[in-house]
């Protein structure tokens, strides 16, 4: 039975250490584990992580072994030097700062990423060691970018999802990482990979275009061998817990007991974990301008931040956690009187009760990140208030914006109107304040973190429905066996092979993949064996006699324009008429003056725009305008404009491959029948093959072939058994 196997760093249960040295456990109360919960406990399913805790002795290992596996969790084993290294090195220090747009304190480390890459490793390991080919597999967070394709390494049909819990920054931002492409492609051995908000999504299907040089098509990644989805997908909380939780009695006591020290004091509350991408200086910067610009809200009004403390011996940190202090002692001293603090600040965690009275008593909500993922704060705030009453004030930069637009939305650097907006949340008016809140609250409650669990579930699962849905089995060996045999026994075979992506690679320059000498000597023996092979392409005739034309083999060249029969000359299926090359290729002419690196190619009746040479990204931006405009200016004219690889092509829509197949499968007997090609131009020789023969894809897109290899070396060593099938025995 197929189970869902959960991978983070950190389990839903952290190991602790008491005062005796014996090892606690302790339930984690985050977002993720609330949500996970549902999944990981049901069944067999499993939840894989770090236990919190370096534990060395095999004893002790043991214990936590049996004690995670009651709960259906595997621990993953760090030593101290590996936290250092691939936690607080790579994963905090490189990936974190740059995720947020903190460049600056980025620090390229080779030895951390090298832990990075081990460390990955030993995740992947753990999973092997469970993992079955029917299992789903859900990667969590930026400290595991590399896992995904690690997996699919081993695991080539499973069913791998990724999630990103905190920003992907934009192209130009991304590519100061020198493990770039590296992170990307480990990112890619995903099915499906989701993120909080469309701008995340975006930045990383530019970057994957333009630094990992993969083929983008809408919110797809095309891989050559196969399609990545990319989505994205909000995060919520649990509505019902924190709503409940409002109204738990031990709440509402905190409450009076909060209210009673207090007073009638207007609250603003404000929680973050200690970090530079909170902008907790600078919200602090605003509060006092805000006294400066209103002071009539002096004595009437106090801010209660808790800062949850976090890695504060590290140096950056430690700075952070000073300044934080100075800012919050200056304020309180030069504003505070004797009744009244400006300020209240706590620098230690609360638990969930505190904080549910602290979200219930405040008048406004206080979140303004520099930059962050989702940021769930805001949305336990909006669920705990239950009479409707108050205002939220978020940062544009926190991903929980593209969702809480009834908030008042502020940008964290603009202290002037970060001041204004705490002023505009104090008068606005109670009715007011219910509407927006209302509208927030029923967001939050439809979609909760019970929903954004299901509905990336659901997506990964449709996606690889889709993907077995195509049909196309992978030809392995055993089936490769059958084809040899099938080819062996047979005495008048007829292939077709197309030439790029099929039998040759793709390069930069279109007329640089010329035939080696390998391929040159397996046409030959193939050719002169028995039967016929024809080879069906999109180039031009004077390329295909260049380079195949001394061969035995019988050729078909742009697409079924012409073709030509073994040691014949070459002829047409029917008249053409090129007269609507001028037109068109004054239009192609006008994108390669805008597009650097395109150019065009012009064959005897087919025009095709190339932009393999182009700047990634900027050539796709080109191709789908010059095929809007193609398909506008031909409509009506019997032509058809063909998406290729790296290339937009027109020609007449009164030939194709499938109709060039069909003459060559009527004229020549044949007891074994094959084709295989690479692109869509290919599926019309496919149909023609139909039930026939056997049709094979190169690649893992969707198809009408009957199997699929991976690329063009799988279909030479398929070629290189039929010849050997085909030598006598001595």
């Amino acid at each position: 039975m197929s189970r869902t196997i959960i991978v983070s760093n950190r389990l839903p249960i952290k190991v602790l250490r008491d005062e005796a040295n014996e090892l606690q456990f302790a339930t984690s109360e985050g977002g993720l584990a609330t949500g996970l919960g549902s999944v990981y406990k049901q069944g067999d399913n499993l939840w894989i992580g770090w236990p919190g805790l370096a534990v060395d002795n095999q004893e002790e290992k043991e214990i936590v072994c049996d004690k995670l596996k009651s709960g259906n969790m595997l621990p993953v084993f760090l030593t101290e030097e590996e936290v250092h290294e691939f936690y607080e090195g790579f994963s905090n220090e490189t990936l974190w700062p740059i995720f947020h747009y903190f460049s600056s304190y980025a620090n390229f480390d080779e030895d951390h990423w090298k832990a990075y890459q081990r460390v990955n490793q030993k995740f992947c390991d753990i999973i092997l060691s469970v993992a079955k080919p029917d299992d789903t597999i859900w990667v969590h967070d930026y400290q595991l970018l590399l896992v995904p394709q690690m997996i699919r390494e081993q695991l080539s049909e499973i069913s791998i999802g990724f999630f990103q819990h905190i920003p992907f920054p934009s192209f130009e931002t991304f590519r100061a990482i020198p493990w770039r492409r590296e992170l990307l492609m480990g990112l890619l051995g995903a099915d499906l990979v989701g993120f909080h908000t469309y701008d995340d999504m975006r930045h990383f299907l530019s970057s994957v275009s333009r630094l990992a040089g993969m083929k983008v098509n809408q919110a797809q990644v095309v891989m050559g061998n196969r399609t990545v989805t990319v989505d994205a997908f909000p995060m919520g909380i649990d509505f019902d817990k924190y709503e409940g939780m409002a109204s738990h009695p031990d709440t509402l006591s905190k409450e009076v007991e909060f209210r009673t020290s207090i007073g009638k004091t207007k609250m603003i509350i404000s929680i973050d974990r200690l970090d530079y991408s909170k902008g907790i200086p600078n919200r602090l910067k605003a509060f006092e301008q805000f006294f400066e610009l209103y002071p009539q809200y002096i004595g009437e009004v106090s801010l209660f931040m808790i800062v949850v403390p976090s890695r504060d011996t590290v140096p950056r940190y430690k700075e952070l956690k000073e300044e934080i202090d100075l800012a919050v002692g200056r304020i309180n001293a030069k504003i505070g009187t004797v009744n009244w603090k400006p300020i209240h600040y706590f620098y230690r965690s609360f638990n969930i009760h505190d904080l549910s009275a602290f979200y219930r008593m405040a008048d406004v909500a206080l979140v303004t990140p520099m930059r962050d993922g989702m940021n769930l704060v805001a949305k336990e705030y909006v669920a705990s208030k239950l009479d409707n009453k108050g205002v939220l004030i978020l940062s544009e930069m926190a991903g929980a914006s593209k969702e809480l637009s009834d908030s008042i939305l502020i940008n964290p650097n603009d202290i002037h109107s970060l001041a204004d907006a705490i002023f505009e949340a104090l008068e606005m008016e109670v009715e007011e304040q219910k509407i927006h809140m209302a509208v927030m609250k029923q967001t939050i409650k439809r979609y909760n973190i019970h929903h954004w669990v299901s509905l990336f579930l659901e997506q990964l699962e449709a996606i690889k429905s889709e993907q077995k849905a195509s049909g196309a089995r992978h030809l392995v060996a055993n089936l490769q066996g059958e084809l040899v045999a099938q080819y062996q026994s047979s005495e008048k075979p007829l292939l077709f092979l197309d030439y790029d992506g099929t039998l040759s690679g793709f390069h930069h320059d279109p007329q640089k993949a010329n035939p080696d000498e390998h391929l040159l000597n397996l046409l030959s023996h193939l050719g002169t064996s028995k039967g016929h092979v024809v080879i069906i392409s999109g180039r031009d005739r004077e390329t295909l006699n260049k380079w195949l034309g001394h061969l035995p083999v019988d050729l078909i060249a742009e697409h079924g324009v012409w073709y030509r029969y073994q040691g014949q000359e070459w002829k047409m299926p029917s008249a053409l008429s090129g007269a609507w090359k001028e037109q068109v290729g004054l239009v192609m002419d006008t994108f390669v003056n805008r597009t650097p690196g395109s150019f065009v190619e012009e064959k005897d009746y087919s025009l095709a725009w190339h932009y393999r040479k182009a700047e990634q990204g900027f050539g796709e931006l080109r191709a789908r305008e010059l095929v809007n405009h193609l398909r506008y200016i031909t409509h009506g004219m019997s032509l058809q404009v063909l998406e290729g690889d790296m290339v937009i092509e027109v020609k007449s829509n009164e030939v194709n491959k499938g109709k060039a197949a069909r003459r060559f499968i009527r004229k020549f007997e044949h007891d074994f029948l094959m084709a295989i090609g690479d692109d869509w131009t290919d599926e019309d020789t496919f149909e023609a093959v139909g039930d026939q023969g056997e049709t094979i894809k190169v690649g893992r897109a969707a198809t009408e072939a009957s199997y699929f290899v991976e690329n063009y070396q799988e279909v030479r060593k398929l070629l290189d058994k039929f010849v050997l099938s085909s030598i006598p025995a001595e």
